[in-house]
């Protein structure tokens, strides 16, 4: 017996490869049209979630809402997966906000300087910046 699939049938062949290829399919990394509109106008709300209705009655226009009622539910699941939006229990959603890397507490340059004389490193705050989207914008 020269190869082992010879005695199975071509279906069960290809549903087996499909099997163990399944945990290494993933959605693309980069956002689609649709899911950039969803981005965008969730965006403008900031921190507060916006019901998934809302999201499909404005995100996507009067003709695209008339056509389908719910057209955007599989796309936030989607994008709920991926970790660009979260969902709360009552099942709104927002754009997911970024972790902020720890920052130490504000330290005066005087007292930060007497610290370091007696040998300890002071964890000060950095300046403060506005958070560009660029995180988002690679999506």
């Amino acid at each position: 017996m020269g190869n082992s699939f010879e005695a199975l049938p071509a279906c069960y062949i290809i549903r087996s490869f499909r099997a163990r290829l399944w945990p290494y399919i993933h959605y693309p990394k980069v956002m689609d049209i649709e899911e950039r509109e969803i981005f965008l106008f969730l965006k403008t709300y900031g921190a507060n979630y916006v019901a998934g209705r809302e999201i499909c009655r404005r995100a996507g226009g009067r003709r695209r809402y008339d056509e389908d009622h719910e057209w955007a539910k599989p796309i936030l699941s989607r994008m709920v997966e991926r970790g660009i939006l979260e969902i709360n229990p009552e099942g709104q959603f927002r754009v997911k906000p970024r972790k902020k890397e720890k920052e130490g507490k504000w330290v005066s340059p005087d007292i930060a300087k007497i610290l370091k004389e007696n040998g300890l490193e002071v964890d000060t705050a950095g300046t403060t910046e506005v958070e560009s989207d660029d995180f988002y914008e690679q999506l």
